[in-house]
């Protein structure tokens, strides 16, 4: 970290946040290296779904990515089940190392796929606690429990809390000072800081950042009620205001003059933090097989067995006819075979036995339950051993399909069969293979889509 850093936002809002943050990571970095930002962090809503993109894409500009994420958390003394929707406390939790990395992750899985109650995504504190090593903590202003506390004067609750934080924190846990403007803010500053310096802890500054520039308010302000389903008309809706946007250092500093260690904490916990999203290879699922001695068979062997047993059943029933002469049986089962072979050897060098008998295996049960299935679309279509394993039900060397078009060595993304199943059927076959791989194993996929002119229009 450069010694003339003046300032560096920690509570910036990607596009991520779905529908509220608007700061893509170009932009984001764009403003780092005009202001001279040597680093800046990514606090998204409960998700670390853009920690990768933005980890390699400031990387690859010079400036150092600090990972974060604002978590919701039931506030404490709340009953663990209640039929009403509760306001959830926030904190900004940033990864000061890998561990509070995994940490992070942790958390933001459960917050989605374990809720402490039908309110998602949300957290207990105690869930914090459980994953609270290699964690920096900042109080969250108005929004954390801290100030939510005292903007409602129950100053036993806040302190209370202050307390569970330093006992789980130590010398992670920060004050977090906001001025925005708001009423709400200047009415808890003074207790703020008094709480700071009763408990000796820092405070620090930061400017909750949803667009780059305060020109950007009005567009910011549409996005909002695209997103929560109001009309700019309303009058009570969620909202921000014009002084979220990317504030330069000069402009922070003179914010805060009158607390420049506030400004000043920014630079040291950026300096604390040493860690990137890692871009990993894809960790590619096992799968257990026997032969009918019950010995156990690599999936190498097991796809070379059910591919050879499969080919001769599918030969049987589609390609050798009566009318062949035996010269001709023979050629064409030379054709498919040698076609087979190649197919299997380049599918084991790659590594993807498994993969091609994962699916297989859902796609045949599938079929055993009446469940429809289609045929087969795609670059897939023109594997041979797709076919003889019953993911296919196109014979490509009939109709002319390549290989190599769906998984050559070359191709350094991961082979992808596009499946059809019954819609009304479709959650059995996620059942199935959750029962037989391991819920914790098996995930939907989202995709991110983007607000095009036309659908900004409509919405």
């Amino acid at each position: 970290m450069s010694d003339v850093a003046e300032f560096i936002h920690l509570r910036v809002r990607s596009p991520y946040s779905l529908l509220r943050g608007a700061m893509r990571f170009a932009d984001t970095i764009k403003l780092c290296l005009k202001y001279d930002m040597p680093a800046v962090a990514i606090t998204d809503q409960d998700n670390l779904f853009g920690s990768l993109e933005f980890s390699e894409y400031a990387k690859k500009q010079g400036i150092q990515p600090i990972i974060g994420a604002t978590l919701s958390l039931k506030p404490l003394g709340e009953p663990t089940q209640t039929h009403q929707r509760i306001v959830p406390d926030e904190l900004l939790v940033i990864a000061k190392d890998e561990v509070g990395y995994a940490n992070i992750m942790a958390l933001s899985s459960l917050s989605y796929t374990a809720p402490i109650d039908d309110q998602s995504p949300i957290l207990s504190y105690e869930q914090l606690a459980q994953h609270s090593e290699g964690l920096i903590v900042l109080t969250a202003g108005i929004y954390g429990g801290l100030g939510k506390a005292l903007l409602n004067k129950r100053s036993v609750d806040a302190a209370k809390l202050l307390e569970w934080l330093k006992q789980t924190f130590g010398n992670r846990l920060y004050i977090e000072l906001m001025r925005h403007g708001l009423e709400s803010e200047k009415a808890i500053e003074a207790d703020m800081l008094a709480l700071a310096s009763e408990h000796g802890l820092p405070v620090v500054a930061t400017n909750h950042v949803y667009f780059a520039h305060a020109t950007m308010f009005e567009a910011h302000d549409a996005l909002m009620c695209v997103g929560g389903g109001h009309y700019v008309s309303e009058d009570e809706r969620p909202r921000v205001n014009r002084e979220h946007y990317f504030k330069t250092p000069k402009e922070m500093q003179l914010l805060f003059a009158d607390i420049p260690q506030a400004i000043q904490n920014t630079v040291h916990i950026a300096r604390r933090c040493s860690v990137f999203s890692p871009s990993r290879a894809p960790i590619l699922p096992s799968f257990q097989s026997e032969d009918e001695q019950g010995n156990a068979l690599t999936e190498s062997e097991a796809l070379q067995k059910l591919a050879r047993d499969g080919l001769q059943q599918r030969l049987a029933k589609h390609v050798l006819t009566d009318t062949m002469s035996e010269a001709e049986r023979e050629a064409k089962t030379k054709l498919y075979s040698d076609r087979l072979e190649f197919e299997l050897d380049v599918i084991i060098t790659m590594k993807f036995p498994g993969y091609f008998l994962i699916v297989s295996d859902f796609i045949v049960w599938a079929k055993k339950q009446g469940i429809p299935v289609g045929p087969g679309r795609g670059s897939g279509a023109g594997s041979l051993v797709a076919w003889v394993l019953q993911i296919t039900d196109l014979d490509p060397i009939r109709f002319g399909l390549i290989f190599e078009r769906f998984l050559n060595p070359e191709r350094v993304s991961m082979p992808d069969f596009d499946i059809d199943f019954c819609q009304e059927r479709r959650d059995e076959v996620i059942s199935y293979v959750q029962q037989k791989y391991g819920a914790d194993r098996v995930a939907q996929i989202i995709t991110f889509g983007k607000l095009q002119a036309r659908a900004v229009l409509r919405d």
